[in-house]
């Protein structure tokens, strides 16, 4: 029998306690940002789910629009470490990884761990840099992890990588390759400020700074809470076919040379788990998967000239899938949550 989903009272009191001290810590860590980052609530919502969700942020913007303000604040607001590295075209591997140096006091080499060695890493203009260098990042963003000299060093945990990126300027830049692209769980754009926003900031009436902002999470929090989202917080089967049903929708279509890989699809379940966590649910429902499929899938296809040449673009591709696919009607399972298709 189809039903509705429980409303937010009825919901409220069968969330855990560690599931509803996620969902007020991710409030609180989002009315945090956005003292700074003003009238971009969603943004900051969709950045703070890819940190929960263990993944990595794509930030491509014009310039001014407050990129860098958004991870400096989202750093800030963690007690954990932060790197920031100025991505250049000559920039080299070892200086974002580390390099490993010949000690004569003990005869031995000793590794000296770059700037990836951190909670937070913010990489700004990272098309700046020579694909060599960006390719540097592909196995820490994937494993978490960096091997230098056939000795393979763990980086801490939690782990995000967000990076910006001028679309506009192509003087002394270099594409992203795929496979780096397909490391980021989300791409997505800040935007212009709305006039009262923009004001503030010209008139200099703006009280925050990003190094006012207090702390509201340390780095084992975000450990924990990443932790509490995976056991607490169930996709149901149904939920999971439409996400995977995106995205092999993309494969078969003339307008996209490449599709979204299967890697897409997890990272799309992985961030809806999020969503509905910090919307005080556990479990997640189709409209989470909805609200995330552009932002998680769209960076992860190539277009077909054709389709270029016309001004079609990714996220009008992954808006017209959602808009045409049948969307999974929930059931009541046991608990009263939705558990099935209808």
């Amino acid at each position: 029998m189809t039903t509705t989903a429980p409303t937010a009272a009825e919901n409220a009191s069968a969330v855990p306690g560690p599931l509803k001290l996620f969902a007020e810590c991710f409030t609180a860590l989002a009315d945090n940002v956005e003292r700074v980052v003003k009238g971009k609530r969603d943004v900051v919502e969709l950045a703070l789910v890819c940190l929960f969700a263990e993944g990595h942020v794509l930030v491509v913007d014009v310039p001014g629009t407050g990129k860098t303000t958004l991870a400096r604040a989202l750093a800030a607001s963690l007690d954990g470490t932060c790197h920031r590295v100025q991505f250049t075209p000559d920039l080299l591997p070892s200086d974002i990884t580390g390099v490993s140096v010949f000690r004569q006091d003990t005869g031995r080499f000793t590794f000296l761990p770059g700037p990836v060695f951190a909670n937070v890493v913010i990489g700004d203009e990272i098309n700046r840099a020579s694909p060599k260098t960006q390719s540097a990042l592909l196995e820490v963003m994937e494993e978490g992890r960096v091997t230098v000299d056939g000795v393979t060093h763990d980086v801490p945990k939690p782990f995000l990588v967000f990076a910006t990126q001028n679309p506009v300027e192509m003087a002394g830049t270099y594409p992203l390759p795929e496979a780096q692209l397909d490391r980021f769980m989300m791409r997505f754009a800040v935007g212009y400020p709305d006039h009262a926003s923009e004001f503030a900031v010209a008139a200099g009436t703006m009280a925050e700074s990003v190094d006012a902002l207090p702390t509201i999470a340390t780095a084992r929090h975000v450990e924990e809470f990443a932790r509490v989202i995976r056991e607490r917080v169930r996709v149901p089967d149904p939920v999971v076919d439409y996400a995977i049903r995106i995205a092999v929708a993309t494969r078969d279509r003339s307008d996209v040379r490449l599709g979204a890989g299967p890697r897409g699809s997890v990272a799309l379940v992985r961030a809806a788990r999020v969503r509905a966590g910090a919307r005080g649910r556990t479990y997640a429902l189709p409209e989470d998967v909805k609200a995330l499929a552009v932002p998680v899938l769209a960076h992860r296809l190539l277009l077909a000239p054709e389709a270029e040449l016309s001004g079609v673009t990714a996220d009008d591709v992954i808006a017209e899938i959602v808009a045409r696919l049948p969307v999974p009607q929930p059931t009541a399972g046991r608990d009263g949550s939705p558990g099935g298709a209808g």
